[in-house]
């Protein structure tokens, strides 16, 4: 504390440094991870990276019918929002800690994964 029951300045943007530090590498660590998400059964699976890039599609021949691509096509889509929500975990695990680090500030308004967030 500083003088009058003030914050300290100097100490709040070191613990602001060092959080950012931290979710600099946590953020990182995020990219090299994957996650999976699948439908139909397995019939389609979605490979994607912590950090939201889709790296990868499978389909199983299975779910290949010419008279059947409207099933198929929500298939993907099913296996898009499946991986998409194992990322959404992924980061918040990852990534969520770092929020408290910052005491005071009510969370990352607008940041998904951290409190206060989207």
């Amino acid at each position: 504390m500083g003088p009058g029951g003030q914050p300290d300045l100097q100490q709040l943007m070191q613990q602001a440094l060092a959080v950012q530090q931290q979710l600099v590498s946590a953020s990182a660590e995020l990219a090299e991870e994957e996650v999976t998400g699948s439908s139909g059964g397995g019939l389609v699976t979605v490979t994607m990276s912590g950090s939201g890039e889709v790296r990868a599609v499978r389909i199983d021949p299975e779910a290949v019918d010419r008279d059947e691509v409207e099933t198929l096509e929500d298939l993907i889509v099913a296996a898009l929002h499946a991986a998409a929500e194992e990322q959404r975990r992924l980061a918040e695990r990852k990534l969520g800690p770092l929020a408290g680090g910052l005491p005071g500030l009510g969370g990352l308004p607008g940041m998904p994964g951290f409190p206060g967030g989207g």
